[in-house]
């Protein structure tokens, strides 16, 4: 197997998009996508059955696209890489199975590895805006962390090896940041996905006609440097979902007119507000100079333009993926992937099982 520049191919399950991915060691070769979100736009949220059943009908057809756009073949390929989790456990369970087909079928290499330091291995390939280059391609800055905003997930992380130590240093403790847009945009009428819906609508609205709780950032949480409380670096977006719902009953129960565009703008400004000032908190403090985002709502406008201001004010370096590398795709897996193939790190074999609470911590799964 070639471990200086191998062939890795990616597959992502974890949610609504089944991702095939192939990278020649950090150059992207292709980035297949079939999204699943149509099917569950009349449902208002991800429906894990049906996005099981898509990963199934969709899988072949993307392999087979990923592999005539990347110009290779199976045989060509050096490892196998796939998210083994966290995520929906039967999408998983699709992509993972597929994968050791794969493997077996072709005697390649399989590596089991996790979704959200993929969202990190990304930054990794040429182009994608987190590397250095040291001549034989891209390397993660050191004192790098990562900040990672998705329907799933709100983590912000320090990475000291992106093959085997990384390091929680706060999350969510109840809704991720996707998730609390998606359920705000469902109270407001704005259809789903919420976060495209919100942020598009809140462009036109005044972000400081209401002020939102911003959660868990009272001095019992926040605590100080010294003795730092025991959510300083954690979120919380259930409270801020139920504040948006009262507002807009106060409104309907005094027959006003709701405003919807003043709602978007003021809750997106409480979200961007308690994920930036955070993060950037947990960056300083923990001697971070180099932070980069990802997850879908790494798309976000406000967040982008908000967190790469307090990043600048902060001295620290914003690094921001291309949009399309920022949601769920194989390429980010198959990044990964060629990291572990290139460091030296055994595969995984094919007697793990998909993991839907696989921790962060834990970068890929020993055979």
């Amino acid at each position: 197997m070639n471990r200086t520049q191998p062939l890795v191919l990616g597959i992502e399950s974890s949610c609504d998009e089944t991702g095939v991915g192939i990278v020649r060691g950090a150059t992207l070769l292709t980035n297949t996508v079939s999204s699943s979100m149509d099917e569950h736009v009349r449902f208002g949220g991800v429906i894990p059955e049906i996005a099981s059943r898509a990963h199934l009908d969709a899988f072949v057809p993307t392999l087979e696209q990923a592999l005539s756009d990347a110009g290779v073949a199976l045989d060509d390929v050096d490892a196998i890489a796939v998210t083994s989790g966290p995520g929906l456990a039967g999408a998983l369970m699709v992509g993972v199975c597929a994968a050791k087909a794969l493997a077996v079928a072709t005697g390649k290499p399989l590596y089991a590895i996790n979704h959200l330091v993929a969202h990190v291995g990304v930054g990794l390939l040429d182009g994608a805006g987190g590397g250095r280059h040291h001549g034989a391609g891209p390397q993660l800055p050191e004192n790098l962390g990562a900040l990672l905003v998705s329907g799933g997930h709100t983590e912000i992380l320090r990475i000291n090896s992106i093959t085997d130590d990384v390091q929680l240093l706060g999350s969510t403790i109840d809704d991720a940041a996707g998730e609390a847009y998606d359920k705000v945009a469902r109270i407001l009428g704005l259809g789903y996905p919420g976060g495209p819906a919100i942020d598009k609508v809140a462009r036109t609205g005044n972000p400081k006609s209401i002020r939102f709780p911003r959660g868990l950032s009272q001095p019992k949480y926040m605590g100080t440097a010294e003795e730092p409380g025991k959510h300083r670096y954690d979120w919380s977006f259930s409270g801020l979902k139920t504040a948006v719902a009262r507002c807009v009953e106060q409104f309907e129960a005094r027959g006003e007119e709701i405003p919807v565009a003043d709602i978007a703008a003021a809750f997106q400004e409480a979200v961007v507000d308690i994920i930036s000032s955070k993060a950037v908190l947990a960056c300083r403090e923990h001697g971070i100079k180099d932070v980069l985002l990802g997850g879908g709502v790494a798309a976000n406008s406000r967040l982008r333009e908000l967190t790469g201001q307090r990043c600048a004010s902060a001295g620290i370096r914003l690094h921001v993926p291309p949009l399309d590398l920022c949601t769920d795709n194989g390429a980010m897996v198959a990044a990964l992937g060629a990291q572990l193939v290139m460091a030296g790190v055994e595969p995984s074999g094919i007697r793990f099982a998909p993991d839907s609470s696989m921790p962060v911590t834990s970068v890929s799964l020993p055979a």
